[in-house]
């Protein structure tokens, strides 16, 4: 899988876990393993950083609310919310993902998945974090 491909994939499993209770969140990674689209490596990658980034919605929605004026998290799209999570996570918390790169794929996937207007709105939430 591409970078891109497994970026969309952690996407798709993190916006399941606003769907699922934590105690399920094995069972849906297990979903990325049985697919088979993914190689091993690819599969360990994905459910580690879905594990990990799971582990710090809290800390990363808290960033979020700091600075977004008039929408906190819990008024926000779950697409929305879901990538700027993903992009949050990326900027702050691993080091070999340059902001841009993950500010870019971000409002892409929001151009994929969101409505009209996400791209801009993602775009405009992340640049207030950095």
């Amino acid at each position: 899988m591409t970078r891109r491909e497994i970026r969309e994939e952690i996407f798709r499993l993190l916006f399941r876990i606003e769907f699922y209770s934590e105690e399920e969140l094995e069972e849906q990674l297990q979903f990325t393993a049985d697919e088979g689209e993914a190689s091993e490596a690819d599969a360990a990658y994905i459910q580690n950083k879905i594990r990990d980034l799971a582990g710090r919605v809290t800390e990363i929605d808290d960033m979020i609310n700091a600075v977004a004026r008039g929408w906190k998290t819990g008024r926000m799209g779950k697409v929305d919310l879901t990538l700027i999570r993903l992009a949050v996570y990326e900027i702050k918390f691993e080091e070999d993902i340059p902001t841009g790169v993950a500010i870019n794929e971000a409002v892409e996937l929001a151009k994929r998945y969101g409505t009209d207007g996400s791209s801009s709105f993602v775009n405009g939430i992340l640049a207030k974090i950095v």
